[in-house]
Protein backbone atom coordinates (compact mmCIF):
# COMPACT_ATOMS: atom_id res chain seq x y z
CA UNK A 1 0.00 0.00 0.00
CA UNK A 2 1.42 3.44 -0.93
CA UNK A 3 2.42 5.66 1.96
CA UNK A 4 0.14 8.56 2.74
CA UNK A 5 1.61 11.89 1.73
CA UNK A 6 1.57 14.80 4.14
CA UNK A 7 -0.47 17.82 3.10
CA UNK A 8 1.70 20.39 1.37
CA UNK A 9 1.89 23.95 2.66
CA UNK A 10 1.68 26.83 0.19
CA UNK A 11 2.80 30.47 0.54
CA UNK A 12 0.15 33.13 1.10
CA UNK A 13 2.10 35.68 -0.95
CA UNK A 14 2.01 33.84 -4.31
CA UNK A 15 -0.64 35.96 -6.07
CA UNK A 16 1.00 39.19 -4.92
CA UNK A 17 4.37 37.90 -6.09
CA UNK A 18 3.05 37.01 -9.55
CA UNK A 19 1.51 40.45 -9.95
CA UNK A 20 4.72 42.16 -8.83
CA UNK A 21 6.97 40.12 -11.14
CA UNK A 22 4.75 40.59 -14.17
CA UNK A 23 4.68 44.34 -13.55
CA UNK A 24 8.44 44.70 -13.01
CA UNK A 25 9.95 42.27 -15.53
CA UNK A 26 9.07 42.08 -19.23
CA UNK A 27 10.42 38.53 -19.59
CA UNK A 28 8.42 37.21 -16.66
CA UNK A 29 5.35 39.06 -17.97
CA UNK A 30 5.39 36.62 -20.89
CA UNK A 31 6.64 33.59 -18.96
CA UNK A 32 4.31 33.43 -15.96
CA UNK A 33 1.03 33.10 -17.90
CA UNK A 34 2.42 29.86 -19.37
CA UNK A 35 2.36 28.33 -15.88
CA UNK A 36 -0.96 29.23 -14.31
CA UNK A 37 -1.09 26.00 -12.32
CA UNK A 38 1.19 25.11 -9.43
CA UNK A 39 3.28 27.03 -6.95
CA UNK A 40 6.05 26.64 -4.43
CA UNK A 41 5.11 24.06 -1.78
CA UNK A 42 6.58 22.95 1.53
CA UNK A 43 6.36 19.38 2.81
CA UNK A 44 6.49 20.73 6.36
CA UNK A 45 9.32 18.41 7.41
CA UNK A 46 12.73 20.00 7.93
CA UNK A 47 14.73 16.76 7.88
CA UNK A 48 13.03 15.45 4.72
CA UNK A 49 13.56 18.75 2.91
CA UNK A 50 17.26 18.84 3.76
CA UNK A 51 17.77 15.16 2.96
CA UNK A 52 16.05 15.60 -0.41
CA UNK A 53 18.26 18.62 -1.11
CA UNK A 54 21.34 16.50 -0.49
CA UNK A 55 20.00 13.78 -2.79
CA UNK A 56 19.36 16.40 -5.47
CA UNK A 57 22.87 17.85 -5.48
CA UNK A 58 24.40 17.86 -8.99
CA UNK A 59 21.73 15.64 -10.60
CA UNK A 60 18.57 16.42 -12.55
CA UNK A 61 15.16 16.89 -10.95
CA UNK A 62 13.91 13.65 -12.49
CA UNK A 63 16.94 11.62 -11.41
CA UNK A 64 16.75 13.04 -7.89
CA UNK A 65 13.09 12.04 -7.60
CA UNK A 66 13.85 8.49 -8.73
CA UNK A 67 16.67 8.09 -6.19
CA UNK A 68 14.56 9.62 -3.43
CA UNK A 69 11.68 7.24 -4.13
CA UNK A 70 14.05 4.28 -3.70
CA UNK A 71 15.51 5.74 -0.50
CA UNK A 72 12.04 6.30 0.88
CA UNK A 73 11.13 2.69 0.15
CA UNK A 74 14.25 1.47 1.97
CA UNK A 75 13.26 2.82 5.41
CA UNK A 76 10.06 2.44 7.50
CA UNK A 77 9.80 6.22 7.77
CA UNK A 78 12.06 9.05 6.65
CA UNK A 79 13.17 10.32 10.04
CA UNK A 80 16.61 10.96 11.55
CA UNK A 81 16.23 7.88 13.75
CA UNK A 82 15.39 5.56 10.85
CA UNK A 83 18.08 7.02 8.59
CA UNK A 84 20.68 6.30 11.27
CA UNK A 85 19.38 2.77 11.77
CA UNK A 86 19.47 1.75 8.10
CA UNK A 87 22.67 0.17 6.78
CA UNK A 88 24.72 2.45 4.53
CA UNK A 89 24.81 -0.31 1.91
CA UNK A 90 21.00 -0.17 1.72
CA UNK A 91 21.12 3.51 0.86
CA UNK A 92 23.91 2.87 -1.63
CA UNK A 93 21.72 0.26 -3.34
CA UNK A 94 18.96 2.88 -3.57
CA UNK A 95 21.28 4.97 -5.75
CA UNK A 96 23.07 7.29 -3.34
CA UNK A 97 26.79 7.83 -3.61
CA UNK A 98 28.87 6.90 -0.59
CA UNK A 99 29.43 10.57 0.10
CA UNK A 100 25.73 11.41 0.02
CA UNK A 101 25.02 8.51 2.40
CA UNK A 102 27.55 10.00 4.82
CA UNK A 103 26.02 13.46 4.42
CA UNK A 104 22.45 12.29 5.10
CA UNK A 105 23.48 10.27 8.13
CA UNK A 106 25.51 13.19 9.49
CA UNK A 107 22.44 15.38 9.02
CA UNK A 108 20.38 12.81 10.93
CA UNK A 109 22.88 12.88 13.81
CA UNK A 110 22.65 16.67 13.99
CA UNK A 111 18.86 16.41 14.34
CA UNK A 112 19.03 13.56 16.86
CA UNK A 113 21.67 15.33 18.98
CA UNK A 114 19.78 18.63 19.02
CA UNK A 115 22.64 20.52 17.39
CA UNK A 116 20.22 22.25 15.01
CA UNK A 117 17.74 24.80 16.38
CA UNK A 118 14.85 23.66 14.21
CA UNK A 119 12.15 25.10 16.46
CA UNK A 120 13.70 28.56 16.18
CA UNK A 121 14.14 28.66 12.39
CA UNK A 122 10.80 30.31 11.71
CA UNK A 123 11.97 33.31 13.75
CA UNK A 124 15.55 33.53 12.44
CA UNK A 125 16.69 35.55 9.43
CA UNK A 126 17.93 33.86 6.27
CA UNK A 127 21.65 34.36 6.83
CA UNK A 128 21.52 33.11 10.43
CA UNK A 129 19.86 29.89 9.26
CA UNK A 130 22.41 29.46 6.47
CA UNK A 131 25.27 29.85 8.96
CA UNK A 132 23.81 27.13 11.15
CA UNK A 133 23.05 24.68 8.35
CA UNK A 134 26.46 24.84 6.72
CA UNK A 135 27.98 23.33 9.86
CA UNK A 136 26.50 20.00 8.66
CA UNK A 137 28.66 17.93 6.30
CA UNK A 138 27.44 18.14 2.73
CA UNK A 139 25.35 21.26 3.27
CA UNK A 140 26.74 24.33 1.57
CA UNK A 141 25.09 27.61 0.79
CA UNK A 142 23.10 26.18 -2.17
CA UNK A 143 21.51 23.43 -0.07
CA UNK A 144 20.75 25.88 2.72
CA UNK A 145 19.08 28.21 0.21
CA UNK A 146 16.97 25.35 -1.13
CA UNK A 147 15.85 24.78 2.46
CA UNK A 148 14.91 28.42 2.88
CA UNK A 149 12.85 28.27 -0.32
CA UNK A 150 11.25 24.85 -0.04
CA UNK A 151 10.76 24.39 3.71
CA UNK A 152 10.48 27.87 5.17
CA UNK A 153 8.92 29.32 2.00
CA UNK A 154 11.06 32.44 2.30
CA UNK A 155 10.02 34.74 -0.56
CA UNK A 156 13.25 36.56 -1.43
CA UNK A 157 16.05 33.99 -1.78
CA UNK A 158 18.34 34.22 -4.84
CA UNK A 159 20.45 31.03 -5.18
CA UNK A 160 23.30 32.31 -7.33
CA UNK A 161 25.10 28.96 -7.18
CA UNK A 162 22.17 27.19 -8.84
CA UNK A 163 23.09 26.04 -12.34
CA UNK A 164 19.44 25.86 -13.39
CA UNK A 165 18.80 29.47 -12.44
CA UNK A 166 21.89 30.65 -14.33
CA UNK A 167 20.97 28.52 -17.35
CA UNK A 168 17.45 29.92 -17.36
CA UNK A 169 18.63 33.51 -17.09
CA UNK A 170 21.09 32.84 -19.91
CA UNK A 171 18.36 31.50 -22.18
CA UNK A 172 15.62 33.97 -21.30
CA UNK A 173 17.62 37.20 -20.91
CA UNK A 174 20.92 36.78 -22.77
CA UNK A 175 20.00 34.71 -25.87
CA UNK A 176 21.95 31.74 -24.57
CA UNK A 177 25.19 33.56 -23.79
CA UNK A 178 27.00 32.56 -20.61
CA UNK A 179 26.08 34.66 -17.59
CA UNK A 180 27.99 35.43 -14.41
CA UNK A 181 26.67 35.64 -10.89
CA UNK A 182 26.93 39.40 -11.25
CA UNK A 183 24.75 39.30 -14.39
CA UNK A 184 22.17 37.18 -12.58
CA UNK A 185 22.16 39.46 -9.56
CA UNK A 186 21.56 42.48 -11.79
CA UNK A 187 18.64 40.82 -13.59
CA UNK A 188 17.14 39.78 -10.26
CA UNK A 189 17.11 43.29 -8.82
CA UNK A 190 13.69 43.81 -10.38
CA UNK A 191 12.36 40.64 -8.74
CA UNK A 192 12.85 41.70 -5.10
CA UNK A 193 11.17 41.08 -2.69
CA UNK A 194 10.03 37.91 -4.49
CA UNK A 195 13.23 36.47 -5.91
CA UNK A 196 12.34 32.95 -4.71
CA UNK A 197 9.17 33.06 -6.80
CA UNK A 198 10.95 34.31 -9.91
CA UNK A 199 13.55 31.57 -9.46
CA UNK A 200 10.80 28.95 -9.22
CA UNK A 201 9.35 30.10 -12.55
CA UNK A 202 12.78 30.15 -14.18
CA UNK A 203 13.15 26.51 -13.10
CA UNK A 204 9.72 25.71 -14.53
CA UNK A 205 10.77 27.12 -17.89
CA UNK A 206 13.58 24.54 -18.02
CA UNK A 207 11.83 21.41 -16.77
CA UNK A 208 8.15 20.41 -16.99
CA UNK A 209 8.51 18.65 -13.64
CA UNK A 210 8.28 21.28 -10.87
CA UNK A 211 11.28 21.40 -8.56
CA UNK A 212 10.35 20.10 -5.10
CA UNK A 213 12.29 19.23 -1.98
Amino acid sequence: MPRARAALQQPSYWADARAHLMKRDRVLRKLLPQYEQGMLESRGDAFVTLARSIVGQQISVRAAQAVWDRCEAAVPRVTPKHMLAVAPTTLREAGLSQRKVEYIQDLARHFEDGRLHAKQWQHMDDEAIIRELITVRGIGRWTAEMFLIFYLLRPDVLPLDDIGLLAGISRLYFSGEAVSRSDAREVAQAWAPYRSVATWYIWRSLDPLPVAY
